[in-house]
């Protein structure tokens, strides 16, 4: 804008990390803020805006910008490694990033802060170097945030006993199968350790840090964080339509890299089917089961007395049992994407068997769904942990001498969760926090207003 023109309301440009699990929660926190005035405008790399398509209602919130990753074909399988991605990443990233900054500038339209995903911190350099407001957002929750942090700091005690108790600040008691997997498993891909831990390298130059999570979610750890850096949990970050419903048009879930040949098939299937009687299964856009693994949950989903509805990606299918599908035609339903939100969102769904992926398991407690968490990696172990002793949501299941989570095993669980009362209650009780949480004047309403006005102070 013109200086003449400028309003108080600020210019705030978002920048995730590229794919789809942190794409979307900026995307929805750009609607929040956007709601309550601000300009926003979210730059996705420019291979993963040619893979997209984005509602209506979306645009009418929300421009969108692209930045180079480096590989403007085809994104992350275009790269050799995770090492050479990252790095392709950061250096391609930083060039067109300052190249959009100073192309807003001279139409006008100068960006006044730049909201990064913290997988990204020299996006915080480039905002520097031009003088911008920036704020940190942290897509994990205030838990993992703060054992990276402490890891980064050199202060994490990881004991050589696994069956030792670790005792962290503001957490439940923990062993090490219970931190995030790149710390339980020593030399697991070095690369995603290093860019988890590299989130701290200059944060403390950022005005404000960011986390997608809510106040009373947990309370004890978001307060030790916010006694180091000037923490705002700014969530749940997912449409309004599940929540307050007080942003306009804000039902579409947001960008989805995978689509389903019939997007209401899920829609249809759930309901003809009592309340609570769907066991919905899903383990995310990355985790790769092996085939035992896939068997043991075939059989134990055909031997349940439940509906399920199983997320199967095509490159898993042939995975499955000979005749799975047809063999469970009366009781499944086989996809290979489902809009997760609109399945969580239904009466017909008992419980949620999922990876504990952070977005599945705060869309889950925000909509009071039981849970049984199978974690694959990263910050999953550590969010099961959360789900099962912490908010007492739901069962994590035992793996094998193996290293397989068997059938018996898969069945124990997801018959207790969806029989227990108190797990319910507590479910319910969660996504009623949750909607105090970002109604108008709840706690992450409040810090978005804060954090709003920061920024307008300097504009």
């Amino acid at each position: 804008m013109a200086e003449e023109n400028r309003t108080s309301k600020p210019y705030i440009l978002t920048l995730p990390y590229p794919s789809q699990g942190h794409i979307n929660p900026l995307l929805h926190l750009s609607k929040r803020l956007a709601s309550k005035g601000a300009k926003t405008t979210l730059a996705t790399t420019v291979f993963i805006a040619k893979s997209f398509t984005v509602c209506p209602a979306t645009n009418s919130l929300v421009q969108f910008d692209t930045i180079s990753d480096g590989f403007d074909d085809g994104g992350f399988s275009q790269a050799e490694s995770i090492e050479s991605y990252l790095s392709h990443l950061q250096a391609a990233g930083s060039k067109s990033l300052a190249e959009l900054i100073q192309r807003h500038k001279r139409s006008g339209h100068p960006i006044d802060c730049i909201v990064y995903d913290a997988f990204l911190p020299w996006a915080l350099n480039v905002a520097k170097a031009f003088g911008l407001r920036c704020a940190a957002f942290f897509t994990q929750p205030c838990a993992v945030n703060y054992i990276y942090y402490l890891a980064y700091n050199g202060v994490l005690v990881v004991p050589g006993d696994s069956s030792s108790l670790m005792k962290i600040p503001g957490m439940p008691e923990m062993v090490v199968s219970d931190m995030p997997s790149f710390i339980a498993v020593s030399g697991s891909y070095s690369a995603y350790f290093e860019l988890v831990l590299n989130q701290f390298c200059n944060v403390e130059k950022a005005d404000a840090i960011l986390v997608n999570s809510f106040q009373q979610l947990e309370p004890q750890v978001i307060d030790i964080m916010s006694g180091i850096y000037p923490t705002l949990t700014i969530g749940p970050t997912i449409p309004s339509k599940y929540l307050d419903k007080q942003v306009s048009g804000d039902d579409d879930y947001g960008l989805n890299l995978f689509s389903a040949s019939d997007p209401n098939i899920c829609a249809d299937w759930l309901s003809t089917k009592p309340k609570g009687s769907v066991i919905y299964v899903s383990f995310g856009s990355m985790a790769v089961l092996g085939e035992e693994q896939m068997y043991e949950i075939a059989f134990a989903l055909k031997s349940l007395d439940c509906y399920f509805l199983w997320v199967v990606r095509e490159c898993e299918q042939p995975k499955l049992p000979s005749n799975f599908a047809n063999d469970t035609s009366s009781k499944g339903l086989l996809v290979s994407w489902c809009p997760q939100l609109e399945v969580l969102a239904s009466e017909a769904v008992g419980c949620f068997f999922t990876h504990c992926g952070w977005n599945s398991t705060v869309e889950a407690l925000s909509l009071g769904v039981v849970m049984v968490g199978m974690p694959q990696w990263t910050d999953q172990p550590t969010n099961a942990k959360l789900v099962e002793d912490f908010w007492k949501v739901g069962k994590r299941v035992k793996v094998d001498e193996n290293g397989v989570v068997g059938r018996e095993e898969i069945e124990f669980c997801i018959k207790e969760v969806m029989e227990r009362k108190d797990l319910k209650k507590n479910a319910l009780k969660c996504r009623e926090l949750a909607k105090e949480a970002v109604c108008e004047g709840g706690s992450s309403d409040r810090n978005i207003d804060q954090f709003i006005s920061k920024i307008s102070s300097a504009v």
